[in-house]
């Protein structure tokens, strides 16, 4: 079984404009490009999740949402191991996107379909994001959470599922939190065969 890291796109791993498609708008959040390196480099794979209800909309097309994909990974010089995206949003205008579905966000069925294509230990994985819409997807599907608090959040609604494990500023801080629980979680396995 792997380890994953699941982030959100908008607020998160990229500066937030609400539907964007223009690659050359794309920037990077703070300490994006260097999250993803060191938690790769840690034998995590980082697997995107974004909800994308423009597609619903008719704001954008799916291949207009993946040409920014591929502007994301080129700004960053790395590879997600899997973008997953749900399309949907039930005030959608095109067929077949206008529906109800499983895999919005906060539902977790992006994390569950992506542990089971991936062979992800979600107990041993990571839900970071900047709402907490995106906290309650990562504990409904098991995960740890890390609420980046930037203020992408503006309602905070609360509910048993919406109170992150941790909340820091950035990504630099995010991955600090990773990285500490990873060095622990190795010393006490060391501790652990001593006894």
């Amino acid at each position: 079984m792997h380890r994953a890291v699941f982030i959100d796109k908008d607020g998160t791993f990229i500066k937030n404009i609400p539907y964007n498609v223009n690659p050359d708008r794309v920037e990077l959040g703070k300490g994006a490009d260097f999250f993803i390196k060191l938690i790769s480099a840690c034998g995590y794979k980082i697997i995107l999740v974004t909800n994308q209800p423009g597609i619903a909309l008719g704001y954008y097309s799916e291949a207009d949402f993946l040409t920014v994909m591929e502007a994301i990974e080129k700004a960053a010089a790395v590879s997600f191991d899997r973008i997953s995206y749900c399309p949907h949003s039930p005030a959608g205008l095109v067929v077949p996107y206008n529906v109800e579905c499983n895999c919005r966000k906060p539902l977790p069925g992006m994390l569950l379909a992506a542990a089971a294509a991936e062979g992800i230990d979600l107990e041993q994985s990571w839900m970071v994001g900047d709402i907490l819409d995106d906290v309650e997807a990562g504990k409904r599907a098991g995960c740890r959470t890390i609420l980046l608090d930037n203020g992408g959040e503006t309602e905070w609604k609360t509910g048993p599922y919406r109170i992150p494990d941790f909340s820091v500023p950035d990504l630099f801080e995010a991955t600090a939190v990773i990285l500490k629980n990873v060095v622990y979680e190795q010393l006490t396995q060391q501790d652990n065969r001593t006894i």
